[in-house]
């Protein structure tokens, strides 16, 4: 999405909150804006380097809520948290050694450790500040999905406390069979939200956002090409640790359809066509951005992934939307 866009009504509202100061719960507008943030592993590292340049851009007061998938839910946190350039810890191998174990796997133990990373690294390492997130006049909605069902589940609701919040970071981001079991919180059980729901907008919709921002984690050329049969990787993944649920089996296999569906639908609003409907418009990185995979763990391949990112949103008409100083 390059600045030729600057028409599109998203820009409009926020370019009008900017202009106004107007702050979370004492909007006249009308509208609910949210944001939305892709995940995808270590992926995300790419839409957590455009979530901080959102927050540089003196941007994040004109939201109403954030959505986070995954990875995405981990970084919608520390935006919201009172120290949003924790968000530069995606960059960090060191961080990303915590959380990716590949050697695990000859132990029989997760390879992507998420409770380790939420429960360890982020409260004694490099703490990131749960109650400043709970207490944010933003509304934070990470997802999961429900592995009984296979839906996705918005589990706003749910955080009451530290504890809350930390679970549920930890069920957005639980990979199937590598990150291990799936996550409980109270008597249901949740995996990833990249299951159900990778790309948190129709959430968003469903709560009623007048206008949402997408942030990307992948790259167009890195989109999964839609399958007559789901890759041998998926068939396994599904095979020996989903034998147990049966519905959140069948949504996993449907993965590349759903992301298909996701970027004609998100394509469609990036015309901003329909103005009596919603206004959503998506922020990707460059397809000569560098590639990154779900464990991924190079320093300097997340850098300048993390760079690509705040790249991508400075290059939009988002540039010219930061408020003036006084």
């Amino acid at each position: 999405m390059g600045s030729g866009r600057t028409g599109h009504r998203l820009l409009s509202v926020l370019a009008e909150r900017v202009t106004e100061g107007s702050r979370p719960g004492a909007r006249r507008d009308g509208y609910r804006v949210a944001l939305a943030i892709e995940g995808g592993g270590m992926r995300g590292t790419v839409s957590a380097g455009m979530a901080l340049a959102l927050q540089e851009l003196g941007l994040l007061p004109a939201f109403d809520a954030v959505y986070g998938s995954s990875a995405g839910a981990i970084s919608g946190a520390w935006l919201l948290s009172s120290r949003p350039e924790g968000l530069h810890g995606w960059t960090d191998p060191t961080f990303a050694r915590a959380l990716i174990r590949k050697r695990n796997l000859l132990r029989a133990r997760p390879v992507v450790d998420v409770e380790q990373l939420v429960e360890v690294v982020y409260t004694r390492q490099f703490p990131l500040d749960y109650t400043s997130v709970l207490a944010n006049p933003i509304e934070f909605h990470p997802l999961a999905t429900d592995v009984s069902s296979g839906a996705p589940v918005d589990l706003h609701d749910r955080l009451t406390e530290e504890r809350d919040l930390r679970l549920a970071l930890r069920a957005s981001a639980a990979m199937p069979v590598l990150a291990g079991r799936p996550v409980a919180i109270g008597s249901a059980l949740y995996y990833d939200a990249g299951v159900a729901e990778s790309i948190p907008f129709r959430q968003a919709l469903r709560d009623g956002a007048t206008h949402v921002l997408v942030l990307r984690s992948r790259r167009r050329v890195d989109r999964a090409p839609e399958r007559e049969r789901p890759s041998l990787g998926y068939r396994l993944v599904a095979r020996f640790g989903m034998r147990r649920y049966r519905e959140l089996k069948a949504v996993f296999l449907t993965g590349d359809a759903q992301l298909a569906a996701a970027d004609l639908l998100l394509a469609r609003y990036d015309a901003d066509e329909d103005h009596e409907g919603p206004a959503l418009l998506s922020i990707r990185p460059s397809d000569a951005s560098p590639r990154v995979d779900r464990l991924e763990s190079n320093g300097g391949r997340l850098r300048a992934a993390f760079e690509a990112g705040r790249d991508a949103v400075v290059t939009t008409g988002l540039l010219g939307l930061r408020p003036c100083p006084e």
